[in-house]
């Protein structure tokens, strides 16, 4: 199978690409700190019947970022659609999972002409819940957290908080990545927290979208506002197999799910 990496300039900055598989192009946008390799063992398998294009996410990992202040959700879509149109195609399929796929929501109302269907898992989108405030409360307070320096504390109240995800109860465990992390906190999570897809535009647009979360997940913060989204916009809802991290934790068995999500999406 073949496969190449290298860098796709963009507006104060250069994202580290990748592409490999062979098919119709699928973009995958990750979530947490953003990072391409998160989807390794997804995309080996999703390459079997789609050329797979990954990206680290601006400023994490091999990509850069010259900009201060938050890092925004309408950003990070500009340079979704950069990463398509730098390996020379004029639509792709996208599949965005967690903070990716909020980005993916956004990608497809700002350059619907670049998105052939989306597959959205788990987006944060928590505006479309009634305790919005108690959530978008819950990022700012590790936002703070990072910014005092209790850069560990904001971690480990992350995670805490998404199902199947947990840390092992030992003060002496090293945070790994914690550049990556300290971005996330600082200029990140509380965008992707208050950010609410237009909805005008998701409901008048052309885009083909399926909105996923976990069958473990149900009953989570993190699985409710894709079906909410679901709900209010009359699209497809899925439930996958596993919970949030599936696409990380059991890549055989979730992409073999995707696979079937996505054939339909296209037909």
């Amino acid at each position: 199978m073949s496969s190449e990496s290298g860098s796709c300039p963009v507006p104060d900055g250069e994202l580290r690409v990748e592409r490999s598989g062979a098919g119709p192009a699928l973009l995958l946008i990750s979530g947490g700190t953003g990072a391409a390799a998160s989807y390794r063992a997804l995309a080996r398998r999703l390459a079997e019947n789609h050329t797979v294009l990954g990206y680290d996410r601006r400023g994490h990992f091999g990509s850069t970022d010259a900009t201060t202040g938050p890092l925004t959700v309408a950003r990070h879509a500009d340079d979704a659609r950069a990463v398509i149109e730098h390996f020379g195609y004029g639509k792709a399929l996208v599949f965005g999972s967690s903070a990716g796929g909020n980005i993916g929501l956004e990608l497809a109302i700002r350059h619907p002409d670049v998105v052939s269907g989306l597959v959205v898992h788990e987006p944060p989108a928590v505006r479309l819940l009634p305790d919005a405030d108690e959530w978008i409360e819950f990022a700012r307070e590790q936002a703070s957290r990072s910014a005092g320096g209790d850069l560990f504390g904001a971690f480990s109240a992350f995670i805490g908080s998404i199902a199947g995800a947990g840390l092992p109860p030992l003060k002496a465990v090293r945070l790994p990545n914690e550049h990556e992390w300290r971005l996330l906190f600082d200029r990140e999570l509380v965008g992707f927290y208050e950010y609410l897809p237009d909805l005008g535009a998701l409901r008048r647009g052309s885009v083909p979208v399926v909105l996923t979360a976990g069958e473990g997940s149900r009953g989570y913060y993190h699985y409710r506002p894709a079906r909410a989204l679901a709900l209010e916009l009359g699209l497809p809802f899925v439930e996958l197999p596993g919970a949030h991290l599936a696409p990380q934790r059991d890549a055989k068995v979730f992409a073999g799910a995707l696979t079937d999500v996505l054939t339909d999406l296209v037909l």
